[in-house]
């Protein structure tokens, strides 16, 4: 197992390119969480011509409705939701900027190949681990959409978080990777 390569933000492009499918990744500074919901209403705004919450330019955003915190925590479980629910709003998000995002699950043809033509990653945070995950969240701030509840936009910093390259910006997936040397004798 390859040592973990430690990443600040921003996640720009020159980042990105030291970043290979299978390299296990510490994530620190700021991302933000977004959901479907939010996801759509970030993809509505930009049709009308109306900013984001956050720039996109040399963000992350991770997949997640974390659980109310409780007394004394920044935030409650933080685990990953199935990425394929953002399939559809993706590749609009990456072609103006956004660089990463963090999930669990497969991802679209279509999404894989804005990540080629605009550079940017996919991460895969373990599922089933949110509360350990918790505890690499310093602060959470809602920033927008409050009316979503738990699946409102929130600033998170974060320090070593713990992730995966799934998808590098040249496409390869470990997903696919990892069947092919299944199959070898």
């Amino acid at each position: 197992m390859n040592e973990a390569l430690r990443i600040e933000t921003p996640l720009t492009l020159e980042k990105i390119k030291g970043l290979m499918a299978g390299d296990n990744v510490l994530i620190s500074g700021v991302i933000y969480t977004a959901r479907d919901a939010a996801h759509k209403k970030m993809v509505e705004a930009l049709e009308q011509g109306v900013d984001l919450p956050f720039p996109l330019d040399d963000q992350i955003i991770y997949f997640v409705g974390p659980t109310p915190a409780r007394e004394g925590q920044v935030i409650g479980s933080a685990g990953p939701t199935t990425s394929g629910r953002m399939d559809a709003y993706s590749p609009k998000l990456i072609a103006k900027g956004l660089r990463g995002m963090i999930g669990k699950g497969l991802r679209s043809q279509g999404v894989i190949d804005a990540m080629k033509e605009h550079g940017a990653v996919y991460f895969g945070a373990i599922g089933g681990a949110g509360a350990i995950i918790s505890k690499c969240i310093i602060s959470a701030e809602v920033i927008a959409y409050p009316e979503l509840g738990t699946e409102a936009v929130r600033r998170l910093t974060v320090k070593d978080f713990p992730a995966i390259v799934v998808i590098d910006h040249c496409g390869n997936n470990l997903y696919e990777i990892g069947k092919e040397q299944y199959r070898k004798p």
